[in-house]
C-alpha cells in the first residue's frame, strides 16, 4: 500500500536530476564531465547549430525518462491519487 509514493518520489527526483543544468554548470569545470543536459548546449558548430542532429540528441535523451515512466507508470497514478478519495 505504500509502494506507489516512494516510486512517485524517486521518479520525480530523478528527472530533476535528469534535467538539471545550472547546478552542474556551476560545479562543472570541464566539458568532458558535464551531464546530458549541459552538453546539449555544447552540442553546436563554430559558425551554426546543426538542427536535425541536436534534435536528434534530445530525443535519445528523453528516451530513458521515457522507459522509466512507462514501467513506473501505474505507481505514479496510484501515488498522484493516494490522498484523493476518501
Amino acid at each position: 500500500m505504500a509502494r506507489p509514493a516512494p516510486v512517485m518520489v524517486v521518479v520525480y527526483d530523478g528527472l530533476q536530476v535528469w534535467n538539471g543544468f545550472l547546478f552542474p554548470l556551476i560545479l562543472t569545470q570541464s566539458s568532458d564531465r558535464a551531464v546530458l543536459p549541459l552538453a546539449l548546449t555544447l552540442y553546436r558548430g563554430q559558425f551554426g547549430i546543426d538542427v536535425p542532429a541536436t534534435v536528434a540528441a534530445v530525443v535519445l535523451s528523453a528516451l530513458p525518462i521515457l522507459a522509466v515512466f512507462v514501467l513506473a507508470r501505474r505507481q505514479l497514478i496510484a501515488g498522484l491519487t493516494a490522498g484523493f478519495s476518501k
